[in-house]
């Protein structure tokens, strides 16, 4: 599945990865690639994702996330 992260600053992420972790309004949601379509708040919180080259972690403001067709993108205010 392909991710793409942006905040206000700009294009954070784009590009493959096997699982995405997101701090959802509800409580961290986990995306697998099939996972079925949603639109999502985000709190600030810990954005996780994983690609080849291993785990990586940023810390997020609030936002949303869209999934549709193993297409995962997460638009936020801030990310360190």
């Amino acid at each position: 599945m392909n991710l793409e992260v942006v905040a206000r600053t700009g294009q954070i992420y784009s590009g493959p990865v096997s699982e995405v972790v997101v701090p959802a309004y509800e409580g961290p949601l986990a995306i697998l690639a099939g996972h079925s379509p949603i639109l999502g708040m985000l709190v600030p919180g810990q954005l996780r994702y994983t690609n080849a080259e291993g785990e990586h972690h940023y810390e997020v403001g609030a936002g949303f996330v869209t999934v549709e067709s193993d297409e995962v993108t997460v638009v936020v205010e801030t990310a360190k």
